[in-house]
């Protein structure tokens, strides 16, 4: 295998090797004997194979094997400092270009193991099922579309209406009265037809309202208005098919994200079994009592719905392809507006006697 070093500068400093890749971080390698140096300005000027790189390093002094070289070369790897070298693109010129800041945003994670098009063929190859196209969804379906992934179904009931003007931006004046989903896929085959996106147009009151979209699905990502239970539904339809959900939204001064792993992480269910019971006769149980009847106006602006969006987008992206681990899974990540939309994670509980937790398959 070819390795290539990533774009990195570098400077010696008394036996130490200073290096930076990441411009927030510099590395202080040692290097006495200058060899790390060395093999660096070897990689820098092309790839080349861990045989190839000895035997350049015997030319300019220094006696290496190979095996020597390869340690080497990983140890380079586990600073995220090389990549495979004949993996960085696509194969098709017109992808690659597509694809481009894709490709350059997965070089930052690449490894000896995982190359950038991994990544990026992992999402060509994703489906993803979108629960809502309105505030923080149309901004959701934009950036997916944007990331390239392969397969998008689109579920909504509403239709386009002026109001939505302030934070939609897939749609215009003139689809007024349309179908939202329906404008939505029209929306990513003008953008990508490369994209295979189908619309739904449903009411979704229960598990089995979503059970026939579930097949081939990676992820379950957006939320869905109706009544405050509708995220306990969209969970239990999420836990039946073992697919993972991240959902996010808005109450009156705070933007929310979360997500469930199924068979990982505690789910919506769990977290509500710590809150207090509307029934009860005590101050928590009436302010949840009046919170759920609160009648709350969608005060969803355009940055804000286009955060949330980017939100979900973002923690999707992490189950998608795995170049990190799900940040919000089985915790609730609130930005608190009157803070200047300072993040702070709260776990949801795990309860050991979960009806939807007891729902999930087992594993393939």
């Amino acid at each position: 295998m070819r390795v290539r070093l990533k774009d990195c500068a570098w400077e010696r400093f008394g036996d130490d090797l200073i290096l930076v890749h990441d411009p927030r971080e510099a590395l202080t390698l040692a290097d006495p004997d200058g060899i790390v140096r060395t093999l660096v300005e070897t990689l820098s000027a092309g790839p080349a194979t861990p045989e190839e790189l000895a035997a350049r390093l015997r030319d300019r002094g220094h006696e290496l094997t190979t095996e020597d070289v390869r340690e080497g070369v990983l140890g380079l790897d586990s600073l995220g400092l090389v990549e495979k070298a004949d993996d960085q693109w696509l194969g098709d010129s017109r992808l690659d270009e597509r694809h481009f800041s894709n490709l350059t945003f997965f070089g930052a994670y690449s490894s000896l193991e995982r190359s950038r098009a991994d990544f990026v063929r992992k999402l060509r190859d994703a489906h993803v099922l979108v629960l809502g196209v309105g505030g923080g969804g149309s901004s959701l379906v934009q950036c997916l579309a944007g990331f390239g992934v392969g397969r998008l179904t689109l579920v909504d009931r509403d239709d386009v209406a002026p109001r939505n003007f302030a934070r939609q931006f897939l749609y215009r004046h003139a689809d007024i009265g349309r179908s939202k989903v329906e404008r939505a896929a029209e929306w990513v085959r003008d953008y990508d037809p490369g994209i295979d996106v189908r619309a739904v147009d449903r009411w979704i009151s229960g598990p089995d309202d979503l059970a026939d979209l579930m097949d081939g699905v990676d992820v379950v990502a957006g939320g869905l208005d109706g009544g405050p239970d509708i995220q306990l539904v969209v969970n239990e339809a999420i836990m039946r098919a073992g697919v993972p959900l991240v959902c996010g939204g808005m109450g009156r001064t705070e933007v929310m994200y979360c997500s469930v792993d199924p068979g990982v992480s505690p789910c919506l269910l769990c977290d509500e079994s710590d809150q207090p019971s509307p029934a009860e006769q005590t101050s928590a149980g009436v302010a949840r009592r009046l919170s759920r009847g609160l009648r709350l106006n969608n005060a969803l602006i355009a940055p804000i719905a286009m955060q949330v969006g980017s939100l979900i987008a973002y923690e999707t992206l992490r189950y998608l392809t795995g170049f990190e681990r799900p940040r919000a899974a089985g915790q609730r990540v609130i930005l608190d507006l009157r803070t200047g939309l300072t993040p702070q994670a709260t776990p949801f509980p795990r309860d050991p006697d979960c009806r939807a937790c007891a729902l999930v398959p087992e594993r393939r």
